[in-house]
């Protein structure tokens, strides 16, 4: 039950958003099962703290599951009709519906065993978008093998350290000599969102047992008008 709330607070308490950009997280430790929620009781008290949680901390949308071009149409159109409410400027809301298609593809590309599913499980993933007073953040987390953290890593690590010249100059270059990461250009859309947004990447990873970690991405779109 403490792995469940660990990885539930990263998202509801917005831990991940005070994170290091390079953190590792290492508090839950490898090997350990995750625990069921064995009891109507502790059911029923999971979904009001859910339900809470989400409440304050202002999260539009939250999905756990596969990823597939219905579900991201439909996210799409979910969100859509709440920005209308809000009254946000077009642009504002053209990029959060970019970041967040770009943000689905991602967790399908970083899937784990993404050429090689054996169960549905493999292409699953968590996706939720929350609104502050300044900003929109749309995050993500899926499974990947422990040997790609390192390099997954460095990649973010690069595109944060570039402004917004430096990042224009990567994507052409990728995009001319086509140099795509085997997880068919994930690389790319990380980096046309932080050209998009104009903010950091925040992410870290979450060590699962020895063979897998969660990787969490945030990305933030400010509620500014250009």
């Amino acid at each position: 039950m403490q792995n469940i709330k660990r990885i539930f607070n990263v998202f509801l308490k917005k831990e991940v958003l005070n994170l290091s950009k390079t953190e590792v997280m290492t508090d839950l430790e490898p090997k350990t099962e995750v625990q069921e929620i064995t009891s109507d009781k502790e059911s029923l008290d999971f979904v009001y703290e859910f339900y809470v949680r989400m409440k304050r901390n202002k999260i539009h949308l939250a999905y756990e599951g596969e990823i597939t071009h219905q579900i991201t149409k439909a996210f799409t159109s979910l969100t859509e009709n709440n920005m209308a409410k809000e009254e946000d400027y077009a642009s504002v809301q053209k990029k959060v519906f970019h970041v967040m298609v770009e943000c689905l593809q991602n967790i399908s590309k970083h899937a784990e065993n993404r050429h090689h599913i054996v169960t549905s499980k493999d292409g699953r993933g968590i996706f939720m978008i929350s609104k502050g007073e300044s900003e929109y953040n749309v995050t993500t987390g899926n499974t990947i093998p422990n040997d790609k953290v390192e390099e997954l890593q460095k990649m973010l690590e690069n595109i944060n350290s570039l402004d917004k010249e430096g990042l224009n100059k990567l994507y052409k270059q990728q995009m001319k000599e086509g140099r795509l990461s085997d997880r068919g250009g994930a690389g790319l859309g990380f980096i046309d969102i932080a050209r998009k947004t104009g903010e950091k990447l925040i992410f870290c990873f979450l060590p699962v047992d020895e063979t897998k970690s969660f990787f969490v991405l945030t990305s933030t779109i400010p509620r500014v008008k250009e």
